[in-house]
C-alpha cells in the first residue's frame, strides 16, 4: 500500500543567513547530504513511497537537486505557493492526499521511527498527531514567587522545567483540511488554537531520541559536529 508525505521547502531561511543567501534551507549539507536528502532518505526506508514538496523560496535549486525522485526509488512531485502560506496551508493546494498521511518540516534531523508513529496514528484513526520531544530548561537564576501583596511566597533556586516541543513531524487525517481556509497564510499555530477553541482531538506522540531543528545557525552546527556519530540511525539505508 503505498504512503504519502508531504515535505515543506519553501521558506526563506531567514534564521540561517548568510548561509541561506546561496541555497535554499533544505539544501543545506549536513555532513556528506543536503538536510532534505536525509529526510527523503529516511521516508523511503520507512516505506513512504510518493513525497510531495511544498516549495516556493528558490523552488527550481530545490526541483533541480531532487527531480522525480527515482535516484531514491520514491516520486517525487511538487506543490509550489506563489506566496509564503505557512505550515499547514500549502496543504490545501494538493488535490490528491490520501486519508492519512504525514507532513513534516524540511529541516528537521531525527532518528524518529515514521513508519510507527503513521501506524500508530491510523490504527488508532487519529484526526492529528504530533511528534513531541521532551526537553528540559535550567533556569540560571533563583526563580522568586510572590503574593498580590509582593510578599515572597515561593523560592527556588535555578529550577529545571520539563516541557515538550513539537518536532515539525506531524501524521494528518485528510479531515483536518476541513478547518484549513483556502489561499491565506494559516500555520500550525493557528490550527492548534482552532482545534482547542472546537474541541477537536489532537494526540501528541512524546519521542525521547535524537531531534534537531537546524533552523537555527547554532543547531545547524551542532547537527554537522553531530553528524559522523548520529549518521547509523539517521541513514539506515546507508551502509
Amino acid at each position: 500500500m503505498s504512503k504519502r508525505a508531504v515535505v515543506l521547502a519553501g521558506g526563506l531561511g531567514t534564521r540561517l543567513r548568510p548561509y541561506t543567501t546561496v541555497l535554499p534551507k533544505p539544501l543545506m549539507p549536513i555532513g556528506d547530504y543536503p538536510i532534505l536528502e536525509v529526510i527523503l532518505r529516511q521516508l523511503g526506508f520507512f516505506g513512504f513511497d510518493h513525497v510531495t514538496l511544498a516549495v516556493n523560496h528558490q523552488a527550481e535549486i530545490i526541483r533541480a537537486f531532487c527531480g522525480d525522485g527515482s535516484k531514491w526509488k520514491i516520486k517525487i512531485d511538487y506543490s509550489l505557493e506563489d506566496r509564503p502560506l505557512s505550515t499547514v496551508g500549502p496543504l490545501k493546494l494538493i488535490p490528491d492526499l490520501p486519508d492519512d498521511f504525514i507532513l513534516m518540516n524540511g529541516d528537521v534531523l531525527t532518528d524518529l521511527d515514521l513508519e510507527k508513529v503513521y501506524q500508530e496514528h491510523v490504527e488508532n484513526q487519529r484526526l492529528f498527531t504530533i511528534a513531541a520531544s521532551r526537553r528540559k530548561h535550567m533556569v540560571d537564576y533563583g526563580v522568586l514567587e510572590i503574593n498580590d501583596t509582593k510578599n515572597l511566597t515561593g523560592f527556588q533556586e535555578k529550577p529545571v522545567l520539563n516541557y515538550l516541543v513539537s518536532m515539525g513531524v506531524y501524521i494528518l487525517n485528510r479531515k483536518v483540511l476541513d478547518h484549513v481556509p483556502a489561499g491565506v497564510k494559516y500555520g500550525f499555530d493557528h490550527l492548534m488554537t482552532d482545534f482547542l477553541q472546537k474541541g477537536l482531538p489532537v494526540n501528541v506522540n512524546p519521542f525521547d531520541g535524537y531531534w534537531l531543528d537546524i533552523g537555527r545557525v547554532d543547531d545547524y552546527m551542532k547537527a554537522i559536529d553531530e553528524f559522523d556519530e548520529k549518521r547509523p540511525f539517521l541513514l539506515r539505508d546507508v551502509r
